[in-house]
């Protein structure tokens, strides 16, 4: 078992490898073959083919399938939410890799990609279900300002490299996503507050 679990390790770094140096266009079974200095058939036994492969990808690095609960602070739940929403924009901002796959999947459509949107969707869920116990809100205000917020993020990193200004904001620039990031804190708070209102 560990050394299957060390093929795979192999297999997924090199799948990071190649896409990060020359790009989603240049994955293929016989080159992650060759990088990861293993036989093909690995591949196919391990993760049955490249789009398996490519999704098992994903969903190991994926935010929101794999935030934990646990990151919400019953006491600072405004400042939990916030923190969330910079982590998803620091993770997607610094792995080159990831989103080039991210944007490869929004061209896909089959079973592999539809497990890693169903436990995507699933940790989602929970995470939304958290926040409405903690605040008394309902689940589908919650899910409307969380899908607003992350759709937001995922949409403007993803064409980061080839948008340089979305709305005078300098994309490209750590300046430019701290702009940004201030402004998801902005709605957060103000939602935050509109809840104490409603309470008191």
């Amino acid at each position: 078992m560990k050394s299957r679990e060390q093929t795979e390790s192999k297999i997924l770094e090199a799948v990071a490898s190649i896409v990060e140096s020359d790009g989603f266009e240049k994955l293929g079974i016989n080159t992650i073959a060759l990088k990861a200095n293993i036989s093909k058939m690995l591949i196919y036994r391990y993760f049955g083919g490249l789009e398996e492969l490519v999704a098992r990808f994903i969903v190991q690095k994926d935010y929101w399938a794999n935030t934990d609960t646990l990151i919400l602070n019953p006491h600072l739940v405004g400042d939990s939410i916030k923190s969330m929403f910079r982590n998803q924009i620091e993770q997607l901002r610094t792995d080159v890799t990831l989103r080039r796959l991210c944007r490869w999947e929004l061209s896909c459509h089959n079973a592999s990609i539809d497990r890693l949107r169903d436990k995507r969707e699933e940790n989602g869920c929970n995470l939304i279900k958290v926040v409405s116990r903690l605040t008394g809100c309902s689940n589908s205000e919650v899910a409307s300002l969380a899908s607003i917020l992350s759709a937001s993020i995922s949409y403007l990193t993803l064409i980061e490299d080839q948008c340089p200004t979305y709305n005078g904001i300098a994309l490209q620039t750590d300046k430019g996503w701290e702009q940004i990031a201030q402004g998801v804190d902005m709605i957060v708070d103000l939602w935050i507050k509109s809840i104490h209102e409603r309470k008191n």
